[in-house]
């Protein structure tokens, strides 16, 4: 089994943390500072575990802002050049990797009255781990100097840096409070996306398409006219970009983002979709098995998505859209297509017994469906 990802905090976390921040000032209480963090640790999940953390460096560190700006930033191992970030652990050389997490909950914490100084740890600390959760609070305390640093930090040498420029100020990042004036309003960002959209980095590049994507949940035309700037003549990386960028609005069935992708056109066809078995327990899997006739007189691109409409407490369905495939069909041509659709219990959905509709999505239009019943 695989090891829990909250682990990835741990005691030996706690060590080095401890070991480093002294080494970076003598007068650092360590001893506190580990009976702090270690006390009641091992029963918390990954996202309690960082701010547990944080609090014993807040009863640790030095009260001054400032100086404890200067013992976090000698505390950081150094720099790591291109490597993933993911890959980076704390070791003797200083701390990376999950080790950062804490430290960059005490900046957003503690640094809010210094945000010039506390913009400048975060810089450090995000090509050690990252920063975008710690930023987040700077984007609503202090926009002006926020973007102004943004717009900066979009064309430093470091892929992480320029990374946390477009990351940071998502307006829906998992796990980072929703930036409210953001959503409402996306437009300060931009400049930033289109600066970014071309970056040498496909992790930067990354980071641009799941923003727009976000931007598109809640303002679906301004994504559409940006496909409709950017798409035409764009590079390979620019439209793989863009592609991931439309994901949503593509399951959605966007007629201008189907458009601009060459699959506004309505299927001329005929669809079925067949679900096996038609009993699956929890835990088990689904095989969807669709055959395609074309009755077109050319050539047809299609982007296929399907829904499964998952029963809820109350006994009323919720659809959920999964990527299906793109392809294209020839004129006259059959084609049948496979997919085993997992039931495997997971931490963002809990599932119902009951009767699952899956429907079957050909150029954002449902043209097919069947059923299966679930059992738990």
């Amino acid at each position: 089994m695989a090891e829990p990802f909250k682990n990835l905090i741990n005691a030996e976390v706690v060590r080095l943390m401890r070991h480093h921040l002294q080494r970076a000032w003598p007068g650092f209480d360590g001893a506190r500072f580990a009976a702090l963090a270690g006390h009641g640790l091992e029963s918390m999940e990954l996202k309690a575990r960082a701010q547990h953390l944080c609090a014993a460096l807040e009863a640790t560190l030095p009260a001054d802002f400032a100086a404890a700006a200067d013992v976090i930033e000698a505390s950081l191992a150094p720099t790591p050049g291109d490597e993933a970030l993911p890959a980076l652990r704390a070791g003797e050389h200083g701390l990376a990797g999950w080790a950062v997490w804490p430290l960059a909950e005490f900046v957003a914490r503690r640094g809010l009255a210094a945000p010039e100084r506390a913009l400048q740890v975060l810089h450090a600390i995000t090509q050690r781990f990252t920063a975008e959760w710690a930023l987040r609070p700077f984007i609503v305390a202090h926009p002006v100097l926020a973007f102004e640093t943004l717009h900066r930090w979009s064309r430093d040498p470091s892929p992480h840096v320029r990374r946390l420029a477009s990351e940071g100020s998502r307006p829906r990042l998992p796990w980072g409070m929703q930036l409210k004036g953001l959503i409402a309003d996306p437009s300060p960002t931009l400049p930033l996306l289109a600066a970014l959209q071309d970056d040498e980095s496909e992790y930067v590049r990354r980071s641009v398409a799941n923003h727009l994507n976000d931007i598109a949940k809640d303002h679906p035309a301004l994504v559409a006219e940006w496909l409709e700037t950017h798409l035409p003549e764009a590079t390979a990386e620019r439209r793989a970009l863009l592609r991931h960028a439309s994901r949503t609005l593509i399951k959605r069935g966007d007629a201008r983002v189907l458009k601009a992708w060459g699959l506004g056109r309505r299927f001329a066809g005929e669809a079925t979709l067949a679900v096996s078995p038609k009993r699956v327990v929890l835990g088990g899997a689904v095989e969807l098995r669709l055959t395609l006739h074309s009755t077109a007189k050319r050539t047809q691109k299609l982007a296929i998505d399907y829904a499964v409409h998952h029963v809820k407490a109350d006994g009323r369905a919720s659809a959920k859209v999964f990527k299906g495939w793109v392809l294209e069909l020839a004129p006259g041509q059959t084609r049948e297509l496979i997919k085993r659709h997992s039931m495997r219990p997971v931490t963002t959905r809990r599932y119902h017994a009951g009767r699952h509709v899956v429907d079957l999505r050909i150029n954002g239009e449902v043209r097919a469906e069947a059923a299966f019943d679930l059992k738990l």
